[in-house]
Protein backbone atom coordinates (compact mmCIF):
# COMPACT_ATOMS: atom_id res chain seq x y z
CA UNK A 1 0.00 0.00 0.00
CA UNK A 2 1.18 3.26 -0.86
CA UNK A 3 0.40 6.17 1.74
CA UNK A 4 1.10 9.85 1.53
CA UNK A 5 1.89 12.02 4.61
CA UNK A 6 -1.91 13.59 4.48
CA UNK A 7 -3.17 9.76 4.48
CA UNK A 8 -1.04 8.95 7.77
CA UNK A 9 -2.91 11.91 9.12
CA UNK A 10 -6.60 11.23 8.02
CA UNK A 11 -6.92 8.05 6.96
CA UNK A 12 -5.25 6.21 9.84
CA UNK A 13 -7.75 4.06 10.38
CA UNK A 14 -6.93 2.31 6.80
CA UNK A 15 -3.04 2.24 6.86
CA UNK A 16 -3.82 0.15 10.23
CA UNK A 17 -6.29 -2.37 8.41
CA UNK A 18 -3.68 -3.13 5.80
CA UNK A 19 -0.67 -3.51 8.42
CA UNK A 20 -3.10 -6.37 9.96
CA UNK A 21 -3.59 -7.68 6.86
CA UNK A 22 0.03 -8.01 6.89
CA UNK A 23 0.55 -5.13 4.21
CA UNK A 24 3.60 -3.66 3.81
CA UNK A 25 2.84 0.39 3.83
CA UNK A 26 5.24 3.01 1.59
CA UNK A 27 5.74 6.64 3.13
CA UNK A 28 5.46 9.15 0.56
CA UNK A 29 6.52 12.99 1.03
CA UNK A 30 6.13 15.60 -1.90
CA UNK A 31 6.11 12.34 -4.12
CA UNK A 32 9.37 10.81 -2.62
CA UNK A 33 9.45 7.54 -0.84
CA UNK A 34 10.48 8.49 2.85
CA UNK A 35 9.85 4.92 4.31
CA UNK A 36 7.91 1.76 4.65
CA UNK A 37 5.94 0.73 7.64
CA UNK A 38 5.96 -3.17 8.10
CA UNK A 39 3.89 -5.18 9.88
CA UNK A 40 4.77 -7.10 13.55
CA UNK A 41 5.30 -10.47 13.78
CA UNK A 42 3.37 -11.92 16.15
CA UNK A 43 4.83 -14.60 18.68
CA UNK A 44 3.42 -17.87 20.32
CA UNK A 45 2.89 -16.85 23.36
CA UNK A 46 4.64 -19.26 25.98
CA UNK A 47 2.68 -20.97 29.05
CA UNK A 48 3.90 -20.46 32.24
CA UNK A 49 4.82 -24.39 32.62
CA UNK A 50 7.59 -24.06 29.77
CA UNK A 51 9.44 -21.10 31.95
CA UNK A 52 12.26 -22.16 33.50
CA UNK A 53 11.64 -21.02 36.86
CA UNK A 54 8.64 -23.10 37.28
CA UNK A 55 8.48 -25.84 38.87
CA UNK A 56 12.39 -24.86 40.03
CA UNK A 57 12.55 -26.50 43.49
CA UNK A 58 11.08 -29.45 42.67
CA UNK A 59 14.73 -29.74 40.59
CA UNK A 60 16.49 -29.88 43.96
CA UNK A 61 19.25 -28.48 41.96
CA UNK A 62 22.58 -27.03 43.91
CA UNK A 63 23.11 -23.72 42.40
CA UNK A 64 22.44 -20.65 44.28
CA UNK A 65 19.91 -18.41 43.16
CA UNK A 66 22.38 -16.05 41.83
CA UNK A 67 24.06 -18.95 39.91
CA UNK A 68 20.60 -19.96 38.10
CA UNK A 69 19.94 -16.15 37.37
CA UNK A 70 23.18 -15.96 35.55
CA UNK A 71 22.04 -19.63 33.72
CA UNK A 72 18.98 -17.77 32.36
CA UNK A 73 20.51 -14.18 31.80
CA UNK A 74 23.85 -15.98 29.77
CA UNK A 75 21.67 -15.39 25.68
CA UNK A 76 20.61 -11.88 26.62
CA UNK A 77 24.36 -10.82 27.42
CA UNK A 78 25.96 -12.71 24.97
CA UNK A 79 23.90 -10.43 22.42
CA UNK A 80 25.45 -7.26 24.29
Amino acid sequence: MKASVVDLRYKMKDILKALDRNEIVTVFYRGKMKGTLLPVKKEKFKQIKDHPFFGMTAKATKKSVLDELDDLRKPRYNDI
